[in-house]
């Protein structure tokens, strides 16, 4: 082209928690079965949509509102329900007026990190979550500024060395928590929490906190949302029902501001984003009208409650079943539904390999193999553990890390078939080190 088009950050853009759906497609067509535990939906993994709520949304669609337009911002009457829910925490306090609905948190991420001056950075989890730090990174075009989760801790975050990143890095803007995290399952404690928004109130920063799963975190665990902690400092919360209702199909997203009146920087930045949906006219209708019908169904915390006992039960299963491997260190998850394990230092190498029966997917991923050279040591593991047994993890590097692992889901409703995954999981690991 006569003039330059790529944008500066589209090498930043990468996901390979679908990339590798690619290579699925090929192994099908070889005859393989697949075990897909790359992917965080509930529906397509198996779980059931009550009768209740599809009840709930299907008289909804009869009406002819449900068909046009809402207001950019949202649904009116939904987004003062969201604020008065929010308001009830006794935190930071917000009216309809600081609710932004988007189609799913992945429009509203594009639209928070693309509303920033280039020159402005967010500093995020790593491992985080790929749509998250790409999306930051494409905005800046520039790596992400990262600060780590310890999986010798939990995988909380290390707050001494995100104050003393903070500090050293002007550039810092905003501070990125996703809690619960993924692709970890950790949950963070309320004390971790209030130390993330002390140093942002010291730095003069605003946080974003990712909160998605806020709904499932398993019984007896405790932490706190974003209003409840974060007193007087700017903040933006992303939360949804894709995951929670689950109903990822509904693209239904929002954000809630917290004390945008506070800094005068931020709340322009904030109408920018705001401004940005106006132009868009507005999100899809339908999932937005239906939402407090369903998060007041008398059935509704008893259909979440089972949700979390099941994941729980998932995570015991998969902790036990892998923590006597010594190559790898895992950590049980809190809440949502994932599942990370790092290989030990110096486990993984070049050569390593699984034994394939079928000759022509052998081939397939010897090939796929050679003709990338630079691939991260846990993403062959990756390939070969696909190949060899038809269990579909995602390579822990693909989420912005340098550790090397895995990340799988928690999710399979069939807790036998999950327990034989698992079993598989870790036999390809003692076979493949």
């Amino acid at each position: 082209m006569r003039t330059e088009i790529v944008h500066i950050g589209a090498s930043e853009l990468n996901y390979e928690i679908r990339n590798i759906m690619r290579v699925v497609d090929q192994l099908k067509a070889l005859g393989l079965d697949i075990n897909l535990e790359n992917i965080g939906d509930p529906v397509a993994k198996g779980e059931k949509v009550p009768v209740w709520m599809k009840e709930i949304v299907s008289r909804a669609s009869m009406d002819d509102c449900a068909y046009s337009y809402c207001p950019s911002q949202g649904v009116l009457e939904t987004r003062e329900y969201l604020a008065e829910r929010n308001n009830r925490l006794g935190g930071a306090r917000i009216s309809a007026d600081d609710i932004i609905f988007f189609n799913g948190l992945g429009d509203a991420i594009a639209k928070v990190y693309g509303f920033l001056r280039r020159t402005a950075r967010i500093i995020t989890p790593s491992p985080t979550y790929t749509t998250h730090s790409s999306s930051e990174a494409a905005h800046a075009g520039v790596p992400p500024v990262t600060y780590p989760l310890d999986p010798d801790n939990s995988w909380y975050p290390d707050i001494t060395e995100l104050r003393k990143r903070v500090k050293y890095n002007p550039a810092v803007a905003g501070i990125l928590v996703i809690n619960p995290d993924n692709p970890t399952g950790a949950v963070h404690p309320e004390s971790i929490l209030k130390e993330i928004v002390k140093i942002a109130e010291d730095y003069d920063l605003f946080i974003i906190a990712d909160e998605i799963y806020q709904n499932l975190v398993f019984d007896g665990v405790q932490t706190r949302t974003l209003a409840e902690v974060i007193g007087r400092v700017p903040g933006i919360a992303m939360k949804g029902i894709s995951k929670e209702l689950p109903w990822p199909g509904s693209r239904c997203g929002w954000i809630e501001l917290y004390n945008r009146d506070r800094d005068r920087d931020f709340k322009t930045y904030t109408q920018s984003i705001l401004n940005s949906k106006m132009v868009e006219v507005c999100s899809t209708t339908l999932p937005q009208k239906v939402i407090p019908q369903i998060f007041e169904h008398p059935e509704h915390e008893a259909f979440l409650k089972k949700r979390r006992a099941r994941y729980r039960r998932m995570s015991e299963t998969a902790y036990h079943a892998l923590k006597k491997n010594p190559s790898i260190v895992i950590n049980r998850a809190n809440g949502a539904f994932y599942m990370s394990a790092i290989f030990r230092e110096g486990v993984l190498n070049g050569n390593q390999t699984l034994p394939i029966k079928n000759s022509q997917i052998r081939s397939l991923i010897d090939s796929l193999l050679r003709s990338n050279g630079s691939i991260s040591p846990d993403k062959r593991f990756v390939y070969y553990l696909l190949a060899a047994t038809g269990v579909c993890v995602v390579p822990l590097s693909s989420f912005n890390t340098e550790l090397q692992g895995f990340r799988f889901t928690l999710l399979d409703p069939n807790e036998a078939s999950f327990a034989r995954m698992v079993n598989a999981l870790s036999e390809g690991i003692t076979a493949y080190t």
